[in-house]
């Protein structure tokens, strides 16, 4: 298995419909994977994780430990995530800051979580839970966010940053998800990363999403206040990476250089030149930082 860390390059999510093209030496130096996709012994999806690693650094990025959920983490998903990683050895593991289960019942979404002092307390001792089960450091990254909690006591970037101290975890910053909250909440994405904990930062994601439109105005309503309504955003990971997303990412490899960097597509999943295109795109990015 491949256990070195990640390249300050570009990756892709593997899918296995690109297991083939992944022969070929090209703009692509490392790839991501869903470790629930691979939390199983044998079968044709892990021989092919297990031929990937040999050639390529491999992340592996968790979407059901339910981190910010205000029970117990799942011991018997912790345990099969705790098998895979012996098995792995990847460069890294990752999951959201969010929750995802509750009571026993599964949701498949990553849900939002309010900012508060009982739920830092919450996600730490989960924090630290995985850490400690998986003998490793985890990245904890930020989500997209549809609506605020009025009962939130601190802003997202304070709150990750006490995650952050409190456990010596890394942080796993989406780009496109901070483009998305601050268009959805009516703030500045570029306060937003001026205030986030950059130094931590292991490892870029960027993504594409869908935009909705606002709803219609009613009938009395301000017609000049609805024609103002920014659309919302959604979280979709099936279009390419939005032009602001990239700027963002500019910006963000001028304040903490080259970083692993990730093109995240999970629905409507191109061919796999277009993919590497886009890795190519972030490559050029990097080593444009790199030379400065």
């Amino acid at each position: 298995m491949h256990a070195t860390c990640l390249p300050a390059t570009a990756g892709i999510g593997f899918k296995p419909q690109h297991f083939d093209d992944l022969r070929q030496p090209g703009a692509v130096t490392w790839l991501e994977v869903h470790a629930e996709n691979y939390m199983f012994d044998g079968g044709p999806r892990r021989a092919m994780l297990a031929d990937l690693s040999d050639r390529f650094p491999i992340s592996a990025h968790g979407v059901g430990l339910s981190i910010g959920g205000d029970g117990p983490l799942d011991r018997t998903h912790l345990g099969r995530l705790r098998a895979l990683m012996d098995w792995l050895a990847p460069a890294q593991f990752s999951e959201h800051l969010a929750w995802s289960s509750h009571g026993g019942a599964y949701f498949n979404d990553l849900l939002p979580l309010p900012y508060t002092a009982a739920t830092l307390d919450t996600v730490c001792a989960h924090v630290d839970e995985v850490q400690q089960v998986l003998g490793r450091q985890m990245l904890l990254e930020n989500p997209s966010s549809y609506l605020a909690f009025a009962e939130s006591t601190m802003t997202e970037t304070d709150f990750l940053a006490q995650v952050q101290r409190r456990t010596g975890c890394g942080l796993l910053l989406d780009i496109n998800n901070v483009f998305i909250s601050a268009i959805n909440l009516g703030l500045s994405a570029e306060a937003y990363l001026d205030a986030y904990p950059l130094d931590h930062v292991g490892e870029i994601h960027l993504a594409g999403h869908e935009e909705q439109a606002p709803p219609d105005t009613d009938a009395d309503a301000d017609a000049d206040a609805d024609a103002d309504a920014e659309p919302l955003l959604i979280d979709s990971h099936g279009k390419p990476v939005a032009d602001p997303v990239w700027t963002l990412f500019a910006r963000t490899l001028a304040r903490i250089g080259p970083c692993p960097t990730l093109i995240e597509r999970d629905n409507d999943v191109p061919d796999f030149a277009t993919l590497e295109a886009e890795a190519a795109h972030a490559d050029a990015l990097l080593r444009a930082r790199r030379a400065a």
